[in-house]
């Protein structure tokens, strides 16, 4: 083999192998995550709902603490009813 030969292609490998190390994205490194971000704020209804100190209308709380205390309780168990089929066996 030629000793030049070699030489070159060696030289061609290092190249090879720094080449392959670089970022070939980085304008889309440096914007990563930012459509998500876009969209999420996109999807606030109101953005400025904090300012204000206001509660919600149509409802007290009182009325609101019982709705929900009333559909968290229609997840439970539900009571046993007393049998049906006792109805107009007695006479």
């Amino acid at each position: 083999m030629n000793p030049n030969f070699l030489r070159f292609a060696s030289v061609g490998l290092v190249f090879c192998a720094l080449v392959a190390c670089r970022t070939t994205t980085p304008n889309l490194d440096a914007h990563f995550g930012e459509s998500v971000s876009l969209l999420q704020a996109q999807q606030i209804l109101d953005p400025s709902a904090g300012n204000r100190m206001a509660g919600p209308e149509g409802m007290d709380g009182k009325a609101a603490k019982a709705g929900y205390d009333q559909y968290q309780k229609s997840f439970r168990a539900p009571e046993p009813r007393p049998s049906t089929f006792v109805i107009g066996v007695g006479r």
